[in-house]
């Protein structure tokens, strides 16, 4: 893109379409694991841990930046 102003329009454009993804996984991801439990069924701690990590690697990533 030539225009700076339309450049920074589309990466903001950008950024917030990732920004709901990524919050689009995470809640789909927690409402699957409150079913779970809900339900009373069982979560396997692989499982869990395997989601902590998902976070902690989100975290991670978007404080290094």
């Amino acid at each position: 893109m030539d225009d700076p102003r339309e450049a920074v329009g589309a990466a903001d454009t950008l950024v917030a379409e990732v920004m709901q993804a990524l919050a689009t996984t995470f809640s789909e991801r927690k409402q699957g694991l409150e079913g779970q439990w809900q339900r009373g069924e069982e979560v396997p701690t692989e499982e869990l841990r395997v989601a902590l990590q998902r976070y902690r690697s989100f975290f991670n990533r978007l404080l290094k930046t």
